[in-house]
């Protein structure tokens, strides 16, 4: 129904049965409307500043956040990986990192036309335990320029023996100066090798720790930071030297890994962080990245096992006897030995040398899933981590899933190609390198992705000239390389055993008779022998 209203004049105006104008509803927003209106201008204007100094920072090319210090570590000094020559016509790296890089060098003008590509990781991008001229980024080298002649390629190998993230996020700073084209990035197992703290670290909540990595991505943040920085005395963060000081390089190295859940989370935190770090230097530089989940190799032995903390004297003689148990019934009835491991499991499920056992049973047994994912659990609790962890994979596939980079998936591309889908020695030669053949894989799942990616267009039959050319390479190494190579590999069974060559005091080795010692549970599972 429709009254009438008085207006002030005294006219009378239509309305409806609540007494709100058609009129006014049709011609203005409500009261409602207009109060979220204003509230969101306002915060507009509050932002603009923020928004104005964003875009001059930009301008300025200030504050660029890809390139702020790892707030984990520090170092004390850092030396070029490369430098001019003598005639300054190359970059090269020096003999002051011999040992830990091989040589490298480049045109310090590039040439014409030049795809220049930078491989950064450890050192299985480095060829070990051969070299470069084995590793995948020579092959790869070679697979391009057979694929695609029509400009020159650059492959250029920055992988360096037991260099972590948080070290290769520096030679990516520098490279950045080399006009790139791609980079490759395929790190992770060396993040455990050296000593350092996080105590200055404060663990903050997920959902406190995504928003501001986000807001780390702007300019302003960092002013801000460096600000407030200014303003009080910073946490001291541990400072390293110039060059890696593995603990697996001394003698003993081994007896200063425990369990530290603490440690090991932080340690994983800080890979994530230095991985996405890289990847937004390379975005700011407008430089394309391909990332690389590692292979490793399941069927190796932890390289030091430990009870899980609190275990009580009556729990581990009870775990002892359930695994002595098992070992009688190896070679006999397997199914019977799993059943008194998986006893044991169940009173201290964090000692990878029993999950390397149970694996291996499994494995006999043809029972391949559960063999993989004992072997899983025997590398997960490893207290001497050489291989990468399951949070660190899952890591590298978020941040390509985020960032729309893409990932290589070694351990699917190798695990399809494995007896039983289970890693191991068929394509490696101990628990992290890549044999040749395998290097030579890991080249062509490469040339398929650049081509995926548009980097490259294939002529027909490439393919051909590609093994030409890899036969040439192959041709061209002495007996004394494949030599070398081998006597490398023994060295870095010994190193991985806490067998380094150098001397320095790091912690006092346990008693084998000492009630905290613990076999490593290399001896005994079926199927293997120790080394």
């Amino acid at each position: 129904m429709t009254t009438l209203s008085p207006q002030p004049d005294g006219a009378p105006i239509p309305s409806d049965a609540d007494g709100k104008s058609p009129r006014l509803q049709a011609g203005k927003p409500p009261r409602a409307g207009r109060g979220v209106l204003i509230r969101a201008l306002a915060v507009l204007i509050g932002l603009a500043p923020f928004a104005v100094g964003e875009a001059a920072l930009r301008a300025l090319d200030w504050q660029r956040p890809a390139l702020h210090d790892d707030p984990f570590v520090g170092f004390s000094t850092v030396h070029p990986l490369f430098v001019l020559n003598h005639d300054r016509t190359r970059y090269e790296i020096p003999p002051a990192h011999d040992r830990f890089f091989c040589p490298e060098s480049f045109d310090a003008v590039k040439p014409r036309g030049e795809f220049r590509i930078f491989c950064l990781g450890g050192s299985t991008v480095q060829g070990r335990p051969f070299a470069k001229e084995t590793s995948y980024t020579t092959w790869l080298e070679l697979s391009l320029r057979a694929a695609d002649p029509s400009h020159p390629w650059r492959v250029i190998n920055c992988g360096g023996t037991s260099y972590a993230s948080y070290r290769l996020a520096e030679v990516m700073r520098e490279l950045m100066d080399y006009q790139p084209d791609l980079f490759l990035i395929d790190m992770s197992h060396n993040e455990f090798l050296e000593d350092r703290t996080y105590q200055h670290i404060k663990n903050v909540p997920h959902f406190i720790r995504r928003p501001l990595e986000l807001a780390s991505g702007l300019r302003i943040f960092g002013l801000i930071r460096s600000a407030v920085g200014s303003l009080g005395r910073q946490p001291e963060k541990p400072i390293l030297g110039p060059e890696v000081e593995a603990k697996l390089d001394y003698r003993g190295g081994l007896d200063t890994y425990h369990y530290d859940e603490t440690w090991r989370r932080d340690v994983i935190g800080h890979f994530e962080f230095n991985l996405r770090r890289m990847v937004r230097m390379a975005q700011e530089a407008r430089v394309p990245v391909i990332l690389m989940n590692p292979v490793y190799n399941l069927d190796t032995p932890p390289f030091k096992s430990e009870h899980r903390p609190g275990l009580s004297q009556e729990e581990g003689q009870r775990f002892e006897a359930c695994w002595n148990k098992a070992r009688q019934f190896y070679g006999k009835n397997l199914p019977k030995a799993i059943e008194w491991l998986r006893q044991a499991i169940a009173i201290d499920d964090r000692h990878a040398g029993i999950h390397y056992a149970l694996a291996k049973c499994y494995q006999q047994l043809e029972r391949t899933e559960e063999a993989r994912r004992s072997f899983i659990d025997a590398k997960e609790n490893d207290v001497c981590p050489l291989r990468i962890l399951e949070p660190m994979s899952q890591a590298i596939l978020d941040v390509g899933r985020e960032t729309g980079i893409p990932v290589i998936d070694l351990v699917q591309v190798f695990s399809t190609r494995s007896r039983g889908g289970i890693l191991g020695d068929d394509w490696l030669v101990d628990h992290v390198h890549p044999s040749i053949r395998g290097h030579q894989l890991v080249a062509s799942v490469l040339i398929d992705e650049m081509a995926r990616n548009g980097f490259l267009h294939p002529t027909p039959g490439w393919e051909a000239e590609s093994d030409r050319r890899y036969q040439e390479q192959t041709d061209s190494l002495d007996e004394f390389y494949f030599l070398q190579g081998q006597k490398q590999l023994g060295n870095l069974r010994l190193w991985a055993q806490g067998r380094g060559d150098r001397v320095r005091p790091l912690a006092k080795p346990k008693p084998a008779d000492s009630p905290d010692h613990v076999p490593d549970g290399r001896e005994g599972p079926p199927g293997r022998s120790d080394d």
